[in-house]
């Protein structure tokens, strides 16, 4: 039978003291051991053991002794022996804590009126087994040496399914902590308990680990929660305020933290480079290219170096992009500045949103609940919810002797609809928005949080509906990629309470396709462009809720899109197997760079990054991922500029952010051609209701196209504000230039803006 650990009292029944033991023979007379006992110091026992030695018998044997002992954080041990001292030697070595039952509420490290308290949930564990480590104060915290082991008697520090334990004098911050837990070996039946690692606490605030990124030497560094409760709160200031844009007016620019400062070109020092506050520094930047939400590559805690930990095709590179979580609560530590370590990227995190508020900026992040970095079977990375219960936390094929279900192409699928994940999930989400102060989520390979316990699709998720529903969330943006590697694609379809939107995959490839030259789009186009009401016009959806989008990090960048026909990913070591194939992208009559004019001058009008072709950089170095600003910079007179202005100009016409879907009198649509696949112009005017009229046009085509233009409103004339066939800075003239006559040669592949003014 479940236990959810909400239906438990969070009071401890017993307010007594005890030694760190643990009883495993479950005896009325070991029980009452603990119930009646008065204060007594800890008594330490230390203990050593050889790594060749059985590690569960090992593990009983010190629990059943009723030993407090030091242990190595990796689980590999000299071999065992027993420091017997009498209690005055042991004085000037052992702490002088007191240790109470504790209680089962709030999960995770909690400071209550008697001390600090641990609360881990664990339906199926036998054993449990809190570490501590005491690390010195303004020194970074080292997982890679002994620690203290507590313990947990099931009939004392147990309620329900939720171990605890509270210590009293405990310090207050610099403490290293994990879990070592034992449960059934079944792994038909899907557990998958290793008692000799050291677990992290899934509801730990804060975790330490490496120091620097990438740093090599500490390879196979262990990841610990940690806790601070000395720090002073955070000062958001008395006139701070979040921007709280509307859905229909959000210009979202997707980043990676790290890779957005950290090349040299970037111009920042070294200690901030490529950290939360070297964003800071270049807000100005994001205010010149006028975008109004950043979106952020996951920043949860997640392990650079994984791919490195044993022999696969990719044990070269780093992951950059963070998809790979550790924990769900505690910001990526490595991206603090000079490697400042956990409390400083939690300080520092809240900096840079309230500098990003500050300039008018939201803050929405790119989350990852579908799957964690625990890997699969065959080469697990065990640090978490794996050996906490992995029966619980991930998808299992309990019809195949309990295989891991991988909807997520990572290895494992988190159980995102059991109702502990669930409510692991939701208290996440909740700690983002209430601590960090952040705008709203993008969901990675949402379709999962689709899918029940089994792996079958929902039609109502109670996760994605609590999320839609919660009374914090329920003021942030939520946007689901909707789809997964399982082949649940929800386009157009995602449960959404009419309140989440999606990523229009749709918009994308329809987009690219036409202007591209492919034929029979048109309709397609014309329909993605006027807000996707074959997908989105039901209930009460918005056309907001499609966010629209046409490169992302996933794929080609804007530049291969119109230089490569095929992706060229020969560095990822994996012979051309990863990444997408379908990019429906040309490139333009010549695959890769070339010095052809033509060629290029085709490219220039849609160009901005440059990556070499490759379509899945999220592990390459910084040559692949970085912004490289000295580009930017030799480009600020045309192609920054010309996006600049085209985001500012979106930005201050309300006819580019409608709230409803287009009606009959918002739109007219100069073509009578809908039927002819070989069509690849479309023209259209929107009217903007007090005569602000603008009307565009797309040729797709390899050759010239002669349009008409239609008579603009009364006592208004067209000015031309964007022709991408016309060299900078005349390819986009925000005020317009007048004197647009009744017709207009398009060139190919280019398109026109005009506006109609007084």
């Amino acid at each position: 039978m479940l236990h959810h650990p909400l239906l438990y009292d969070s009071r401890a029944t017993t307010q007594c003291t005890m030694f760190a033991s643990a009883f495993l023979n479950n005896t009325k007379a070991g029980r009452s051991s603990f119930s009646g006992s008065s204060t007594h110091d800890l008594r330490l026992n230390l203990c050593k053991q050889e790594s060749g030695n059985s590690r569960h018998g090992l593990f009983s044997k010190a629990w059943d002794h009723g030993k407090l002992r030091a242990t190595n954080v990796y689980g590999h041990r000299a071999k065992e022996r027993v420091l017997e001292e009498d209690v005055s030697q042991m004085s000037e070595t052992k702490p002088s804590w007191k240790i109470f039952p504790g209680q089962a509420f709030p999960l995770g490290v909690s400071e209550v009126d008697n001390g600090i308290n641990f609360a881990i949930f664990s339906q199926h564990a036998t054993a449990v087994m809190l570490c501590l480590a005491i690390t010195e104060r303004g020194k970074p915290g080292t997982a890679d040496g002994d620690m203290i082991e507590l313990a947990l008697d099931p009939y004392v520090n147990k309620t329900g399914d939720i171990w605890h334990i509270c210590l009293e004098d405990l310090p207050r911050s610099n403490v290293l902590y994990g879990y070592r837990i034992d449960g059934p070996r079944d792994w038909n039946l899907g557990h998958r308990f290793d008692s000799s690692v050291v677990l992290i606490d899934p509801y730990a605030k804060l975790i330490e680990g490496r120091r620097c990124f990438g740093d090599i030497s500490n390879k196979f560094s262990k990841f610990l929660g940690t806790y601070d409760f000395d720090g002073l709160p955070f000062d958001w200031g008395e006139n701070y305020k979040c921007p709280d844009i509307p859905e229909k007016d959000l210009v979202i620019y997707e980043m990676n933290v790290r890779a957005f400062t950290r090349d040299d070109s970037s111009g920042l020092d070294r200690d901030i480079s490529g950290s939360y506050l070297g964003l800071i520094e270049k807000i100005p930047h994001l205010l010149e290219l006028g975008i109004n939400a950043v979106e952020l590559l996951p920043v949860f805690e997640f392990d650079e170096l994984e791919l490195q930990r044993h022999p696969n095709p990719r044990d070269h590179m780093v992951n950059t992009w963070g998809y790979s979580t550790i924990n769900f609560f505690a910001p990526m530590s490595r991206y603090a500045s000079a490697g400042g370590g956990p409390v400083n990227a939690s300080w520092e995190f809240r900096q840079m949103v309230k500098a990003l508020h500050g300039a008018g900026i939201e803050v929405i992040l790119d989350v990852v609940y579908n799957h964690t970095n625990e890997a699969d079977d065959a080469n697990p990375y065990t640090t978490s919810f794996r050996g906490i219960d992995n029966k619980v936390y991930y998808m299992l094929d309990l019809e195949n002797n309990g295989q891991l279900l991988n909807f997520s192409g990572c290895g494992n699928t988190l159980n995102c609809n059991h109702p502990v994940v669930m409510e692991l999930i939701l208290d996440s989400l909740r700690h983002w928005v209430t601590e960090y102060h952040v705008d709203g989520f993008r969901f990675d390979l949402a379709s999962v949080l689709c899918r029940g316990t089994d792996g079958t699709p929902l039609n109502a998720p109670p996760l994605v509906r609590a999320i839609a529903k919660d009374a914090v969330l329920s003021k942030c943006k939520i946007i689901s990629e909707p789809w997964d590697c399982g082949g649940l694609y929800l386009v157009g379809r995602f449960p959404n309470w009419d309140r989440w939107a999606e990523w229009n995959g749709k918009y994308r490839d329809d987009i690219r396709r036409f202007i591209k030259g492919e034929c029979g789009l048109k309709g397609s186009f014309a329909t993605r462009v006027a807000g996707s009401s074959d997908l989105y016009k039901v209930n009460k959806r918005k056309p907001y809720h499609s966010i629209n989008f046409v490169i992302a990090h996933d794929g080609f960048t804007l530049r291969d899109l119109v230089s490569y026909n095929s992706k060229h990913n020969d560095a990822n070591g994996e012979g051309g197997n990863d990444g997408s194939n379908d990019n429906f992208s040309w490139n333009c009559g010549f695959e890769g760079e070339t010095d052809i004019t033509n060629i290029n001058a085709l490219r220039a009008r849609q160009m901005k990054n440059f990556q070499f072709g490759v379509n899945d950089i999220s592990g390459n170095t910084n040559d692949a991922n970085g912004r490289r600003w000295r580009q930017l910079d030799a480009r600020k007179s045309s192609h920054f500029r010309f996006f600049s202005e085209a985001i500012k100009f979106r930005r201050t016409h309300n006819v580019f952010g409608r709230e409803n879907f287009l009606s009959a009198n918002d739109v007219t649509w100069h073509e009578g051609n809908w039927d002819n696949p070989e069509s690849r112009f479309l023209a259209f005017t929107l009217h903007e209701g007090s005569g602000g009229d603008i009307y565009l046009a797309f040729n797709a085509h390899d050759y010239v196209v002669r349009v008409s233009i239609p008579p603009p409103p009364v006592k208004r004339s067209w000015f031309r504000v964007v022709d991408t066939n016309l060299e900078s800075p005349d390819d986009f003239v925000p005020n317009g230039v007048p004197g647009v006559n009744n017709t207009y040669d398009i060139a190919p592949y280019s398109s026109i803006l005009l506006e109609s003014k007084l």
